[in-house]
């Protein structure tokens, strides 16, 4: 309890031990402690130079100081060097904010910057979620996170969750799939965050504050790096698209049921690629599943439609006003 003052679990017993049988010598206080001689000599070595005992220089006795002048005046010092340190933390935390503010001056143009390669884009991450204020929206599209990504996005989540930050993710359905995912979205929302899955997302986002967003310079090829956007119109318009594919999205914590006809969203969304000319291939990207599960799905659609092809199956989702 007091390893803040300097005292192990040892050290704090044998102080107990002095203030309640003040009559123990050493061979009483090991006996009455269960411990070594030796082991209480030291003790009382801490505690004599911590002021809170006084030896007798001719006996081996010593003499408990009062809790409350012994311990409070340790408490006090702690204190003190405390608030030294913060002073110490602020000073350091402001020379950071300075050189970081250069630095920025120097790199970017007044509606923003590029992020060359996905490492650049990753330390400005990190640097968002120590700054963050009051909210980080974000989607989450194509396959699962990798376990190395869950474990070094957790406490950065946690620090900014901690600050009052709120956490908005949305990923892919698809997303729901991957036991890490489910466990990160999971201890997420055990610490406020929330998240919600949609069938597709039109690109990676991440709103910082409502006045900072990252968008990929290549959605197909996100190593590339990010735009980093501050223009006021810009990131109101990326933000109203988040409330959008929000307030439609499925939280992680509910179930992905079906609609009136029968179809989940999946499915329905599937329908409508391949409608617009998207190959297996591109839906299966787009769904950010595999071909193989593609392919199952629209056998399923084809047979629950009674069609004899892909071609008349088409014509008859359409028919049927799943398209």
């Amino acid at each position: 309890m007091f390893d803040l003052l300097g005292l192990s679990a040892q050290h704090e017993s044998v102080y107990r031990a002095m203030l309640q049988r003040p009559d123990l010598n050493i061979a009483g206080l090991s006996a009455h402690l269960g411990v070594e001689p030796g082991e209480v000599h030291a003790a009382l070595d801490v505690l004599a130079d911590l002021a809170l005992i006084r030896l007798d220089p001719e006996g081996d006795h010593a003499r408990p100081v009062r809790p409350q002048a012994g311990l409070t005046a340790l408490l006090t010092k702690v204190e003190a060097e405390v608030a030294v340190r913060q002073k110490h933390v602020e000073a350091t935390k402001a020379a950071i904010a300075a050189i970081a503010a250069a630095h920025d001056d120097y790199h970017q143009g007044a509606e923003g910057r590029v992020l060359e390669g996905i490492d650049s884009v990753r330390d400005r991450l990190a640097e968002l979620a120590h700054t963050a204020r009051a909210e980080c929206l974000s989607f989450n599209t194509g396959g699962a996170q990798s376990p190395d990504t869950l474990e070094a996005e957790a406490p950065l989540d946690q620090q900014a969750l901690q600050r009052g930050v709120q956490i908005r993710n949305v990923y892919q359905d698809s997303f729901r799939n991957d036991p890490g995912t489910l466990a990160h979205a999971r201890w997420l929302a055990g610490l406020g965050g929330q998240s919600r899955t949609t069938p597709t997302l039109p690109m990676r986002l991440v709103i910082v504050d409502r006045g900072i967003a990252l968008v990929p310079i290549d959605p197909t090829n996100p190593r590339r790096g990010a735009l980093e956007l501050h223009s006021h119109g810009i990131v109101a318009g990326l933000i109203a698209l988040f409330e959008q594919v929000w307030q439609t999205a499925t939280p992680f914590d509910g179930q992905v049921t079906a609609d009136a006809q029968g179809l989940t969203r999946q499915e329905r969304e599937l329908l409508r690629l391949l409608a617009a000319g998207h190959t297996d291939e591109s839906a299966a990207r787009k769904l950010a599943i595999s071909l193989r599960s593609v392919q199952r799905m629209m056998t399923s659609l084809t047979e629950r439609l009674g069609a004899a092809s892909r071609f008349q199956a088409g014509v008859q989702a359409a028919s049927h006003g799943w398209v």
